[in-house]
């Protein structure tokens, strides 16, 4: 197993050495650096399941406080690099390639269907792209033996609300949530491995809300 990492090479490492696998530097954005982690990822063997996890978002702000730079960024990341990982694991993965299929498994937000006002619009409308460019793979790629879904998370309690300047975002919000609790990393990776694994072979096309009802 490969994963990759941008700016906290301990904890990539520290997760790659618990699931005996190997971690790669890689920003998501860039069309050279995700090429060569794939490239790296073939070394472990043949590729048969990918997830499109990297993403990032910016500090609370109205559209008309955002600068191009941090509009440009946001979907360079969010996009860019999910579509770039996809299409390198189709050019693995699809029959059509000499591959034997697999499945792709893209991270998407709650916030594609809220759409974050007055905190990040940006980041809300680059994970409505996510969920669009899901649902189309899905169909131009069925018949080539691989399955496209998307995840799309709530509230969960991990670093990203530090990185846009609300540390406390989780748990301030958890009470407002149906189920009156933030989500946590591991329960939306359940679902990711679940599409991922032989269970759910029938699911394509699919977005998977994990937000406790919200």
């Amino acid at each position: 197993m490969c994963l990759s990492w941008h700016a906290d090479r301990a904890a990539a490492e520290r997760v790659a050495t618990e699931i005996g696998g190997r971690a790669v530097r890689a920003d998501a954005g860039a069309e050279a650096d995700v090429v060569a982690l794939f490239a790296a990822a073939a070394e472990l063997g043949e590729l048969t399941a990918t997830v499109a996890n990297a993403g990032i978002v910016a500090p609370q702000a109205r559209l008309d406080e955002m600068g191009a730079d941090r509009m440009r960024r946001m979907l360079e990341v969010n996009v860019l690099g999910v579509m770039l990982t996809a299409r390198e694991a189709v050019r693995r993965m699809s029959t059509l390639h000499g591959g034997r299929g697999g499945s792709i498994v893209t991270v998407s937000s709650g916030a594609s269907r809220l759409g974050s006002p007055g905190e990040y619009v940006d980041y809300a409308a680059s994970k409505g792209a996510v969920d669009t460019f899901t649902l189309g793979l899905a169909r131009e790629v069925a018949t080539e033996g691989i399955r496209v879904n998307a995840v799309r998370p709530g509230i969960v309690d991990t670093e990203i609300h530090a990185s846009g300047g609300q540390p406390d975002r989780a748990a301030r919000l958890g009470a407002t949530i149906p189920v009156g609790r933030p989500g946590r990393a591991e329960e939306v990776a359940a679902a990711i491995v679940w599409l991922l694994g032989d269970e759910s072979p029938y699911t394509t096309g699919a977005i998977l809300d994990v937000s406790g009802g919200r």
